[in-house]
């Protein structure tokens, strides 16, 4: 059986078919072969695979997100970040990875960021001389920090399909979603700096004081999330929808930018984003337990005891391969497959999964703005109206600053797990 799964899913993948009916097509074509399996089991286990709690803060997450980006929230925050960083040379571009970093805190999903900062920092940052493949490959760069900074959908499946608390990994992405921040920081001020870009940052900028009051009611959201889970007061699930009853709060009863007109299609564009994450954990979540019932984890974990005597050279090989899967396969998909086989082979080479946890989604944001599949990179050029080969040549620098922040989380663990320890003990 895991032959026809692996063929078929190669197969199907290569001939362009949606991620979420490639998985299961594989899987339904799997039982087939195997032929001791009932049909049944493909309802019953997609819909076992979907009917979990941690997995409602998905969509409300997500409309949390699209809330923010109607409500003027986005907006706000960006001159925020502007009024910060904003008044050196590269400033402009700083305050993109600075805004795209405070949006993550809600949003949770990289493409939602990309969309909504992208669209105002990419035309600003234009019109102040920078090249605008330069600023789409900054936009889609910083834009990977939203599956990096609490909360994030990838951890949130991640947690869910290998039993690791949720809030857990939530601590845990602060280090390496702050490390990837400020390395991206340091190498947009070098490039400014080499290149004479980003002279007149400071134009047209708010002060600190009057920038910080008119943002302080869209700074109430990421407050109210991270500052609910990490003291207890409720679940991540739970703080889902607290973040979608804040961000209505402020849209339409302070900001005011939020129209009750705009809710229908706001709900539309959630109820659409949702759907697509849910067919695909609900396909991943069939061909896991198919996966899992032949005994290809335990293989698995015996090669890779067989190939690799060490840490080191498990987590490199381990980094290798989710860098390549990343290019190919989506976010999600990729998690929700691989995930269970490789996390219980990293906790017998003595790995903690929540460590691992943000090794995998660190190296599969690589893959967000990397071609072929890049979702990042795609969502950028659609922004900036440019061609996704005219950004490549300007994002090199940004993917090699990010693997190098990789290689770190991947080896220096107490980045990962220090805040960990320090907000639930050892």
């Amino acid at each position: 059986m895991n032959a026809a799964l692996g063929l078929s899913l190669a197969i199907l993948f290569l001939l362009g078919v949606p991620i979420a009916v490639a998985i299961g097509l594989a899987s339904v074509i799997g039982i087939e072969v195997q032929g001791r399996l009932p049909l049944l089991l493909v309802a019953q286990r997609m819909f076992t695979g979907i009917d979990s709690f941690p997995l409602m803060a998905i969509p409300l997450f997500i409309l949390a997100g699209n809330l923010m980006s109607a409500g003027g929230i986005s907006h706000r925050l960006v001159e925020l970040a502007k009024s910060i960083v904003g008044g050196i040379q590269g400033g402009l571009a700083c305050s993109c990875v600075l805004t795209c970093m405070m949006f993550a805190s809600v949003s949770g999903s990289s493409v939602a960021t990309t969309f909504a900062i992208g669209a105002i920092l990419i035309p600003a940052m234009v019109k102040h001389g920078y090249p605008a493949p330069m600023a789409a490959s900054i936009q889609a760069s910083s834009a990977e920090l939203g599956v990096l900074i609490p909360p994030s959908i990838p951890l949130i499946l991640y947690g869910v399909s290998t039993d690791t608390s949720i809030g857990k990994l939530f601590v845990a992405g602060l280090g390496p979603g702050l490390l990837v921040a400020t390395s991206l920081m340091v190498l947009v001020l070098v490039i400014c700096r080499v290149r004479g870009i980003g002279m007149n940052d400071g134009d047209d900028r708010s002060s600190v004081a009057r920038a910080a009051y008119a943002a302080t009611p869209a700074l109430l959201v990421p407050v109210v999330i991270l500052g609910g889970i990490y003291s207890g007061i409720f679940t991540p699930t739970e703080a889902s929808a607290a973040a979608v009853a804040t961000a209505l709060i402020v849209g339409l009863g302070i900001y005011r930018e939020l129209k009750f007109s705009m809710l229908p299609e706001i709900l539309k564009q959630t109820v659409i984003s949702t759907s697509a994450i849910m067919i695909i954990i609900a396909a991943a979540s069939l061909f896991s337990f198919l996966i899992t019932r032949s005994g290809l984890p335990n293989e698995v974990a015996a090669w890779f005891k067989d190939m690799f005597d060490s840490r080191i050279a498990f987590l490199l090989a381990v980094n290798i391969l989710l860098l390549v899967v990343g290019m190919f396969i989506e976010t999600s998909a990729a998690i929700l497959v691989l995930a269970p086989i490789l996390a219980p082979i990293a906790v017998a080479y003595g790995v903690d999964p929540v460590h691992f946890g943000l090794i995998i989604v660190v190296n599969l944001a690589l893959g967000m703005i990397t071609p072929p599949l890049g979702v990042n990179l795609f969502a950028a050029a659609a922004v900036a109206k440019l061609p996704v080969e005219k950004i490549i040549p300007h994002l090199i620098w940004f993917v090699l600053t990010v693997f190098g922040a990789l290689m770190i989380i991947t080896y220096v663990p107490a980045i990962t797990l220090w805040p960990v320890d320090f907000v639930f003990g050892n």
